[in-house]
C-alpha cells in the first residue's frame, strides 16, 4: 500500500473483496476488544474506534463503534506519524497517544497504533488503530474533568510513546500508567486489550498480503478510494448549492455560568462541502473546547450521512470535505486549552444539521434530544473495597421528519449504534438502585409528525459518594421545523422533594445513602403545525402514553367527541 497511484489496476469485483476482507479484519479486531476489555464503558457501551490504513497513512476500513469516531483517527495518526517519523516504526511497536491536540479527543480516549510490514520486507505495508475510553489516567479529579482550565489538569500526556518495541513491552512505560491511575487494573486491562485487537489485525492483514500479494492489494486499496470519491461527488451533485448559516449555545464551559456561543457555517458546491465555524466563541476557560481532529471527525459524520451513509468508510469518500475553525476558538483548541467535557461537539453536530435544514428540510429531522445526557457514580463497592466509577449515556427522543415521528428514547445520533450502560451493571457495579425508568410523556415535541421521547430515571444511592451530571444543554430547547413545537430541555434534579433540591446540568455533588436524584432526558423536535397531525395518531399517542389528556386537548385540539 505505498503508493496506490502507481499501483495496477484491477476489476471491480476484486476490489470489493479486498474491501470485504478488510472490513472483515476490522470487525474482528472489534470482536476482540470487546471479549477482553476490562471497563464496561468498552465491552458494554462500544466506546471505541477502529481503523485500519493504508502506508500512506488513508483510510481503508473501520469497524462501527461510537458514531463520533468515524474517521477520527485519520488526524490522530498522521500527527503521531509526523510527530515520530515513520521510519521510525518497526515490526511489533505499538504506540500510545492521547495528546488531545494531536488526538482529536480527550485525555481518556486512548489511541494505540501498530504498523504492519510485509514478512520478509522492511516497509511499511499498513497502520492498525484503536482508541477506546480509559477510566482514569490521573487527572485532577476522579471519574470525569468538568471544570479544568489547562490541559495539564486533565491527567498523563502521551503524545506518541511506544508501549510496546519491537513486540518487547516497555514496562516502565506501563508502571509510568500504573502509578498514575487510581484503577491501574482497569486501565493495564484495557490497553492490553487494545493491543490483543491489534495483533488479531496484524494476523489477518499479513493473511491477506499471502493470498492476493502486494501489487493486487495496492490496485485494489486504490480503486476502493477512488470509487469513495466517484459515490462521494455523484451525491454532492444531487444536493442544493449555496451557503446557510445556524447557531446555538452550549449552557456554559464548566467554570462560568455563561453560555458559549456556537456557529456554523454549511457551503455546498458541485465538489466541496465546507463546514466554517467562524462566528463561534473564541477558546473558553473551562474543559469544553473541541481539538480541531474532533471538529473535522464531528463534521465527517454529517458529510458521510448525507453522501455514502450504505457504504464502509474509506479516505476516498472524505476527500470533498473542508473544515474550517481559527485556531484558539472553540472549535480549534490550541494548548494548554482544557477539552476534557466533549459535549460541545454533541450540540454542534446538530448545529450543522439546523444549517442544512434550512436548504434541505425535507432531507434533515428536527433537533433531537439536543445533547447527550450523561451521569456517573463513584464510590467504593461494599462487597469489593474496590472504587468504582461507572458511567451512563442516557437516551432521549429523535426529531421528526417531514413524513414521520421521531423514535422513542434512542441514544443520541452522535452516538447511534453505541449503547446505554445496562440497568444490571450500573447495579452490580456500583451502589446505585434504579428505582423507576420509563418514557417521558409530554417530553416529545409536537407537530404534524410528534418529537419521539426522553425518559425518566429515579435513583436512590445505597451508599455515600459521589455523582456526576454531564448535559450541556438544559438552557435552551431542542430545535423544531415548519411550525413544529419545541420539546422541553434535560433536567436534573439532585435531591428531589427535600430542602436540599437543586437542578443541576453539568455538575459534581457528594451523595450520601438515601439520597436520590431524578433526570428528564428531553424529546425530539417536532415537524409541521401540531394541528395538522392526524387525529387518529393523536388518539393512538394519547393511549399509549405519549402525550397526556391534556396536551392532546390544548396543543393538538382534540376534542372529547373526538375520542
Amino acid at each position: 500500500m505505498s503508493d496506490n497511484a502507481a499501483a495496477p489496476a484491477v476489476d471491480g469485483a476484486l476490489a470489493e473483496v479486498v474491501q470485504s476482507y478488510l472490513n472483515a479484519a476490522a470487525n474482528e479486531m472489534k470482536a476482540t476488544l470487546v471479549r477482553t476489555a476490562f471497563n464496561p464503558v468498552i465491552y458494554e457501551v462500544l466506546d471505541f474506534g477502529i481503523s485500519i490504513y493504508d502506508a500512506r497513512l488513508d483510510l481503508v476500513a473501520e469497524a462501527p463503534g461510537l458514531t463520533f469516531f468515524l474517521g477520527a483517527n485519520d488526524y490522530s495518526v498522521r500527527k503521531v506519524a509526523e510527530y515520530l517519523g515513520r521510519e521510525s516504526l518497526e515490526p511489533g511497536d505499538v504506540v500510545l497517544s492521547n495528546y488531545p491536540y494531536w488526538n482529536g479527543a480527550h485525555t481518556y480516549d486512548a489511541t494505540l497504533l501498530a504498523p504492519v510490514f510485509e514478512p520478509g520486507n522492511d516497509e511499511l505495508f499498513a497502520v492498525l488503530c484503536i482508541r477506546a475510553h480509559w477510566m482514569d489516567l490521573g487527572a485532577k479529579d476522579p471519574g470525569y474533568v468538568l471544570d479544568s482550565t489547562d490541559m495539564h489538569q486533565e491527567g498523563v500526556v502521551f503524545p506518541g510513546t511506544k508501549v510496546f518495541r519491537r513486540g518487547e513491552v516497555n514496562e516502565e512505560i506501563l508502571d509510568l500508567i500504573r502509578f498514575n491511575s487510581r484503577m491501574p487494573d482497569l486501565v493495564i486491562g484495557d490497553l492490553n486489550a487494545q493491543v490483543s485487537a491489534l495483533r488479531t489485525g496484524e494476523r489477518r492483514l499479513r493473511e491477506l498480503l499471502k493470498k492476493f500479494g502486494r501489487g493486487l492489494l495496492e490496485g485494489a486499496i486504490a480503486a476502493i478510494h477512488e470509487h469513495g470519491e466517484e459515490v462521494t461527488q455523484s451525491a454532492l451533485a444531487a444536493l442544493p448549492k449555496g451557503s446557510w448559516t445556524a447557531e446555538d449555545i452550549i449552557d456554559d464551559d464548566g467554570i462560568s455560568d455563561e453560555p458559549v456561543k456556537m456557529q456554523a457555517t454549511v457551503t455546498i458546491t458541485d465538489s466541496t462541502f465546507e463546514v466554517d465555524f467562524a462566528g463561534s466563541a473564541s477558546a473558553t476557560r473551562g474543559p469544553v473546547n473541541m481539538p480541531f481532529g474532533s471538529t473535522i471527525a464531528m463534521c465527517k459524520v454529517v458529510f458521510k450521512a448525507l453522501t455514502s451513509p450504505e457504504r464502509p468508510s474509506n479516505a476516498g469518500q472524505m476527500r470533498a470535505l473542508h473544515v474550517k475553525a481559527e485556531p484558539g476558538t472553540l472549535f480549534h483548541a490550541a494548548y494548554p486549552a482544557p477539552t476534557f467535557t466533549l459535549w460541545t461537539g454533541i450540540v454542534g453536530l446538530e448545529l450543522i444539521h439546523k444549517a442544512l435544514a434550512k436548504a434541505m428540510p425535507e432531507r434533515m429531522t428536527a433537533s433531537s434530544g439536543g445533547d447527550v445526557p450523561g451521569f456517573m457514580m463513584l464510590g467504593t463497592h461494599p462487597d469489593t473495597g474496590q472504587m468504582f466509577a461507572i458511567s451512563n449515556n442516557d437516551p432521549v427522543g429523535w426529531g421528526a421528519a417531514h413524513d414521520h415521528d421521531g423514535s422513542n428514547a434512542l441514544i443520541h445520533l452522535s452516538e447511534s449504534i453505541v449503547r446505554n450502560t445496562p440497568l444490571e451493571v450500573l447495579e452490580a457495579k456500583t451502589t446505585m438502585l434504579m428505582e423507576r425508568m420509563e418514557m417521558r410523556c409530554d417530553s416529545g415535541g409536537a407537530g404534524q409528525f410528534r418529537g419521539g421521547l426522553g425518559i425518566h430515571r429515579d435513583i436512590r444511592f445505597q451508599t455515600d459518594g459521589e455523582f456526576l451530571t454531564v448535559m450541556k444543554k438544559t438552557k435552551s430547547a431542542p430545535w423544531a421545523l415548519a411550525g413544529g413545537l419545541e420539546s422541553e430541555p434535560i433536567t436534573a434534579i439532585m435531591f428531589p422533594g427535600t430542602p436540599r433540591e437543586q437542578r443541576v446540568s453539568t455538575h459534581r455533588t457528594p451523595v450520601a445513602a438515601g439520597d436520590r436524584v431524578t433526570l428528564k432526558t428531553a424529546g425530539g423536535g417536532g415537524y409541521g403545525p401540531p394541528a395538522s397531525r392526524s387525529r387518529d395518531k393523536v388518539r393512538e399517542d394519547l393511549a399509549e402514553g405519549y402525550v397526556s389528556a391534556e396536551a392532546a386537548r390544548d396543543i393538538y385540539g382534540l376534542a372529547d367527541d373526538d375520542g
